[in-house]
């Protein structure tokens, strides 16, 4: 019975998770031109840059967000409530003294702004800048030891309350937002409620947790060989985190330095397009951690480890491949006109090749996501740091010359060559030789499904010519035709049959709810 509860709550889970995505893709899309144009390019462009420059300060996490469910799932295997007890106490006294040294950082970079901001800003901009790093940086610093409460949710496995509430989040942010910008507050009145709505779901997390699941908090002096342990297997990944952050928040950062708020604000309408489409991929693998742990962590033979795990990274990559290639192609195909025309406005054109080179550059990785727990749980996580230090380095150094050269696209550009170079080729490499994964095989399978591609290729670089100059309603017939030909295509020629049951399984439930 436990067990097949659980396995609801996977599946749930996993459905929420796509829920939540299109909810959050949604408003966004909805949200972010009004907020564009209510702002103003330079604002957009400001805010954008204060963001980016707090969530640095993310990489103070250090990794423990990812070691808790590894500890838990040993622990639990060994039924050991008492050393359950004394992670959650460990982790909540951590993550406070992590967030107290993120609200120092904040606080000095809100009064040392000519670090981030060279020249370019008014005075009224520099006090706007000064009030808005010090909101986000309260944000911060109070997620920290929040963010223990959610990884205990996440530990048991309740999918449907942790999504459901962050739908919630997602949706309440940008509802009492929105009347606050028509009225005419602008980004501070933003960031504010982004701090309220935070706090009304961190509240609610700490009730869960101690009320409904309830959970103890047990603060003794942890053991010298757990905290060795906890560093050595956090430390590799805090470098992860600070990669990620040069990676995809240097660029804002660099471009608000040589180019100004207005280029900033081109770059980061290229930007959300691509993390929702990446939000497409990491939606439904975040679901699959715990499991993962679990074969790990299991007693069965390396040979029976690797076919699973080879088997979960399979499947979860041709499922991610099947909607990743759908959304990928039709921004390729129609990203340019719904960027200039609908969405943001024509000043926003090179938006387009900065959302193309991020996407088109970041799709192996996205395909392959959950690998990077598989590494977590195998402890074989430092050869991707190193890698990921080294790619962030060439991003950081091309990043510099192009963006003071192309803007906006030269920073994209220098974010694709080491995603390439670091996540296309070294790391697939290092998958099949030391991680217990076929990547020969999996590579075969994602060909094979590739086939499926050829057709609404065709069609889509057909209908561009045919059409070329379109109304909104052509556009529209347009993505309908190729979204069409698309699922037909990968139908007949891609899809495997636990894929194809997967969809008709999907359809059935929706069938008997409608009937319902």
């Amino acid at each position: 019975m436990a067990i097949h509860k659980k396995a609801n709550q996977l599946k749930a889970g996993a459905i929420i998770s796509y829920l939540q995505m299109g909810v959050q893709i949604i408003i966004g899309l909805a949200y972010t031109p009004i907020m564009i144009r209510l702002l103003g390019q330079s604002e957009y462009g400001l805010y954008n840059t204060v963001a980016s420059t707090i969530s640095m300060l993310s990489v103070l996490r250090l990794g423990f967000n990812n070691s808790y469910i590894r500890y838990y799932s040993i622990y639990k295997k060994n039924d050991d409530q008492k050393a359950i007890e004394r992670l959650n106490g460990l982790f909540l006294g951590v993550f406070s003294v992590i967030g107290i040294i993120a609200f120092i950082c904040g606080l000095y970079l809100t009064n040392n702004l000519s670090i981030v901001f060279s020249t370019g800003l008014t005075t009224e901009e520099y006090d706007i800048a000064k009030i808005l790093m010090l909101l986000l940086t309260i944000n911060l610093a109070i997620s920290f030891p929040m963010s223990v409460f959610s990884n205990i949710i996440s530990a048991h496995e309740r999918f449907i309350f942790l999504k459901s509430l962050e739908i919630v989040k997602h949706v309440l942010g940008p509802l009492v937002t929105l009347p606050l910008l028509l009225l005419g507050f602008r980004s501070i009145a933003m960031v504010s409620v982004t701090l309220f709505v935070s706090l009304l779901v961190d509240v609610t997390y700490i009730f869960y947790v101690l009320v409904v699941l309830k959970n103890k908090f047990l603060f003794v002096k942890p053991e010298r060989a757990l905290f060795k342990d906890l560093f050595a297997y956090t430390a590799f990944i805090a470098i992860e985190l600070i990669v990620d952050q040069i990676n995809w928040n240097i660029d804002k950062i660099l471009l608000g330095r040589f180019k100004g708020t207005a280029m900033v604000a081109v770059y980061s309408v290229g930007y959300s397009l691509y993390t929702y489409y990446q939000s497409f991929s990491s939606s439904i693998s975040g679901v699959f951690t715990p499991r993962i742990h679990k074969i790990v962590n299991s007693e069965k033979e390396k040979t029976e480890k690797k076919r699973e795990l080879t088997e979960l990274f399979t499947k979860v990559g041709r499922i991610q491949f099947i909607i990743l290639a759908l959304i990928a192609s039709g921004v390729v195909f129609f990203g340019r006109y719904f960027i200039t025309e609908i969405w943001a406005g024509n000043e926003y054109e090179h938006s387009y090749i900065v959302a193309v080179l991020l996407i088109g550059s970041a799709s192996i990785a996205l395909i392959q996501n959950i690998g990077i727990e598989i590494q977590r749980a195998e402890f074989k996580h430092q050869f991707r740091s190193i890698v990921y230090v080294i790619m962030a380095l060439i991003n950081l150094g091309l990043s510099i010359v192009l963006c003071q050269k192309y803007g906006a696209v030269g920073s994209a550009a220098g974010t694709a060559i080491s995603l390439i170079v670091a996540n296309g080729i070294i790391m697939n490499i290092y998958y099949h030789l030391r991680c217990n994964i076929d990547i020969i095989y999996f590579w075969k399978k994602i060909l094979r499904l590739a086939l499926g591609l050829i057709i609404p290729f065709a069609v889509g670089i057909g209908i561009n010519v045919l059409w070329n100059n379109t109304s909104v309603v052509v556009y529209l017939l347009k993505i309908l035709i190729y979204t069409a030909i698309y699922i037909f295509s990968m139908w007949i020629i891609g899809m495997n049959e636990y894929e194809k049951n997967l969809c008709k399984q999907f359809l059935k439930k929706l069938k008997v709810k409608n009937n319902d």
